[in-house]
């Protein structure tokens, strides 16, 4: 679902636990902002896609399974935000030597966000916001 206004547009997806969900919700991603006029550049895009990729992950894969992906566009800039059912934020893991495969995504959401910022939902879960530049 699309609405579009003067300087906001914005899609919404829901995605349950099948393995090719994450690779839908890239490929959403893709498709909503390169149908924007004007399309953000290819940095942008590739960055948005990076982010959706981690929180869509995370969720479905800590999260019970279900979520939904909002992408809000703005004239400078591109909110995400994926909705889940778990009431336990992302966080930052410390790593042992040996463990090096996993635990980097949320470092790397906040690295590349603007901001970032987690809000309790009414049904116990939570909304992850990452807002990127355009």
């Amino acid at each position: 679902m699309d609405t579009r206004t003067a300087s906001v547009t914005v899609t919404a997806a829901a995605f349950d636990k099948c393995p090719a969900n994450a690779a839908r919700a890239r490929a959403a991603t893709r498709a909503f902002l390169t149908s924007l006029d004007p399309a953000p550049g290819t940095d942008a895009i590739e960055t948005a896609v990076l982010v959706v990729s981690e929180l869509v992950t995370n969720a479905l894969r800590h999260a019970n399974g279900h979520c939904l992906l909002r992408l809000i566009a703005h004239r400078d800039t591109l909110g995400v935000a994926v909705t889940d059912r778990s009431p336990i934020p992302p966080h930052t893991r410390d790593h042992d030597a040996g463990e090096v495969t996993s635990g980097y995504g949320w470092p790397m959401v906040q690295h590349l966000a603007l901001t970032t910022a987690v809000t309790p939902t009414a049904f116990g879960g939570k909304t992850v916001h990452a807002q990127l530049p355009q």
